[in-house]
């Protein structure tokens, strides 16, 4: 039997108070005080109870003074007592304990954004929630769409060009690019001209299009120059190493390669290049979910983002 089929009608939240408070004061008139309603309002849903339950459930006491409970009505009153604590419960706000949740987070994102903020992240929660768990997974971007709708990812972490209209979104940081060589390069700590840069070995991340070329090439092209790449490789997380280990230049986000500057040189690229922006996205069924909220929060802060 469903649920809808098992209540009988006409009962609502009015005639279910209304019996707690008849049960509770056995008196017409303070239980009409007691939910704030007049007594000729309190007796016609009385009226409404009986003919729901099929039964008095409350006669006159001998005494003049007050109503009886019935047998029927006093059955009731325990029941009557868990729908209402049920009730109670389904209407109380969701609220989140980092300190003693176990839940895992997931986070889709490339190498990049994950280098830059991990550890920023992962220190912050190991602090406020131990047992929380948190997984950077790298984004599908053609399943992306239905993991987020159905919290299978929590945050998506990356370029606003490929996010999808329906999302929310929020920046996290703009950064600008820098040009790493490894400490004691042969070139010495001179600041780069664009000679030298077009001259130098570089390496290239790229993931996508022509491996040995990129933005870079793309603003050196437009002055009428271009440069010498001699290695490309698909991993953020690779490229200081690499460079810290060979001759080669690479350019990347300012962010990403102050983390490694005890074994890089760091100097600003001899051209204009434009800045990247890195953007958090999520679904908006998970906009007010208490988890979410102070997960995203987290994230927001570790970012150096002041949360509102």
């Amino acid at each position: 039997m469903s649920l809808r089929a098992a209540l009988p009608p006409g009962l609502d939240m009015d005639l279910l108070l209304t019996l707690d408070a008849l049960l509770a004061e056995q008196n017409i008139t303070h239980a009409a005080q007691r939910l704030g309603i007049s007594q000729p309002a309190m007796s016609a849903r009385l009226t409404r109870l009986r003919q729901v339950f099929g039964d008095r459930l409350f006669v006159a006491a001998p005494s003049g003074r007050g109503v009886v409970p019935t047998p029927r009505a006093l059955a009731l009153r325990p029941m009557l007592g868990d729908v209402l604590r049920g009730i109670a419960d389904l209407l109380t706000p969701a609220t989140f304990e980092p300190s003693t949740s176990q839940r895992t987070f997931v986070v889709a994102l490339h190498d990049n954004p994950a280098l830059m903020l991990g550890s920023d992240l992962v220190n912050r929660l190991r602090v406020q929630a131990p047992q929380v768990r948190v997984r950077f997974a790298l984004p599908d971007m053609q399943a992306l769409p239905a993991q987020l709708e159905q919290g299978e990812v929590d945050v998506f972490v990356g370029l606003s060009d490929v996010a999808e209209h329906g999302w929310v979104g929020r920046t996290l940081f703009t950064d600008t690019f820098l040009t790493a060589q490894r400490k004691g390069h042969p070139r010495g700590g001179r600041k780069l001209s664009l000679p030298a840069f077009c001259a130098a070995a570089h390496l290239v991340v790229s993931s996508t299009g022509d491996p040995f070329s990129g933005f870079v090439d793309t603003a050196l092209a437009k002055l009428g120059r271009c440069r010498h790449v001699v290695m490309s490789t698909e991993s953020y997380a690779t490229a200081p190493a690499l460079v810290a280990n060979t001759d080669l230049l690479c350019t990347l986000p300012g962010r990403l390669l102050r983390r490694f500057d005890a074994s890089l040189d760091l100097f600003a690229p001899p051209l204009a290049l434009p800045k990247v922006t890195i953007s958090a996205y999520w679904h908006p069924r998970s906009r007010d979910d208490a988890a979410s909220v102070w997960f995203r929060d987290q994230l927001f802060q570790a970012a150096g983002v002041t949360t509102r």
